[in-house]
């Protein structure tokens, strides 16, 4: 493979011109090597760290190198203090055990730490030094908007989940925490806060954290926790802000590939909130406990053309339930099966003892079948279609993929 397919023009003619001039030596960058001996101890007391990954052995752990240790080098400079922004490594030919704690399937993978806790989204954009550097850039950016006047909270975008803070005062406990958690969760929601004189009508009760809800009539949830206590103010907001049915983009498409559990999918017209909620409600009333083992998704239709047309449906059908396994995908007959008590639920456990599987390739099961049926359901059944999202995931030509998947 060209190094020019992987480094982009500007860096690959910078990186030729050090490398030809002797310029560039590895290591240069200020770069941290990580081991079980101080992983835990630098990632801790780092606000914003990334770390990479990487084997000796991989082309492209090779390519990123040099454009890894210059995008620090230049981060460096804006951020001075070692403890606002590191930049480290891991070489898991080494430190086998790192790579397994933090379930490293595919080199180079470039994962974001914050204070010690790993970010569920990593690093998956351009490998150049403009990005990376630009990518750190925006992990700095307070996520947490001031409010000047309450007025202000009647003109929020009810599209978004919002958490808003009422304090006394920034310099506060309660305050620090809150940024915190704004920081890990800066993604999933939009976060404000209010203080002194502005905040002062709605802390009647002293400082506190209310959670708006997206729709326009949703009524606001209160935080009654500790407001000093991370761990329940991290479990209270992540619930409300990281949704149970979560959407699927072709933004993030490849991370949930990667979380390596079949998709239950609702394909919806965008418009469609109906279908949408009653799907959330199901999913919520029949597979909480299945959370874990299966994916929550939903996708529009009009984007997501392709895979309905490899069900064989078109945007006209919606909406539509499927499962992709990663192998295959299966429909669940109709729609209104939804409303069926227990149907959603049987349709995902089905998925998970292979009985979707044998019923495409074999027919029902004979204890699905009446007698004389057996052979003319074998006769007609097919193969059920291949997996459409699992060309979402990590691409062999950026990475280099340690282990393949074997689902159902």
């Amino acid at each position: 493979m060209k190094l020019s397919s992987i480094i982009p023009a500007p860096e690959l003619h910078y990186f030729t011109l050090l490398l030809v001039t002797g310029l560039y030596t590895p290591g240069r960058g200020e770069i941290t090597s990580l081991d079980a001996g101080n992983i835990d101890d630098i990632l801790n007391n780092a606000g914003v760290a990334l770390v990479n990954f990487y084997a000796d052995w991989c082309r492209f752990s090779q390519m990123l190198h040099p454009i890894f240790e210059e995008a620090s080098n230049i981060v460096r400079e804006e951020y001075p203090d070692a403890t606002q922004v590191v930049f480290a490594r891991v070489d898991c030919d080494q430190h086998s055990d790192i790579a397994q704690r933090y379930r490293i399937s595919k080199y180079p993978t470039l994962k974001l730490f914050r204070n010690g806790m790993m970010m569920k989204r990593e690093y998956r954009g351009q490998r150049s030094v403009t990005a990376i550097a630009d990518f750190i850039r925006q992990q700095k950016v307070d996520p947490i908007k001031g409010i000047e006047s309450l007025e202000e909270i009647s003109t929020i975008d009810r599209s978004r989940r919002t958490i808003i803070g009422y304090f006394e005062k920034r310099d506060s406990d309660n305050y620090h925490t809150y940024e915190k958690v704004a920081n890990i969760l800066r993604d999933d929601c939009v976060f404000l806060a209010a203080f002194g004189d502005v905040s002062k009508p709605e802390r009647f009760s002293g400082d506190n954290i209310i959670y708006k809800p997206m729709g326009e009539n949703a009524p606001d949830m209160v935080y009654m926790g500790s407001l000093t206590n991370f761990d329940l103010s991290y479990a209270w907001t992540q619930d409300k802000c990281v949704p149970l049915v979560r959407e699927i983009t072709f933004e993030n498409g490849e991370e949930l590939t990667e979380e390596g559990i079949p998709f239950l999918i609702l394909f919806h017209q965008k418009d469609d909130t109906d279908s949408l909620e009653k799907f959330q409600q199901e999913v919520a009333r029949q597979l909480i406990s299945e959370k874990g083992s299966i994916n929550f998704l939903h996708a529009d239709c009009d984007k997501f053309r392709h895979p309905l047309l490899h069900i064989q449906k078109t945007p006209t059908d919606c909406p539509v339930i499927a499962i992709d396994s990663f192998r295959h995908m299966y429909v669940l007959p109709e729609f209104s099966d939804l409303a069926v008590p227990g149907k959603l639920r049987q349709f995902v456990l089905d998925l998970h003892s292979g009985k979707l599987h044998r019923e495409f390739h074999h027919g029902p099961d004979p204890t699905d079948s009446t007698p004389g049926q057996q052979e003319e359901n074998r006769e007609v059944a097919s193969n059920p279609p291949e997996s459409s999202f699992q060309k979402l995931a990590p691409s062999e030509t950026r990475y280099t993929i340690l282990r393949d998947r074997d689902e159902l």
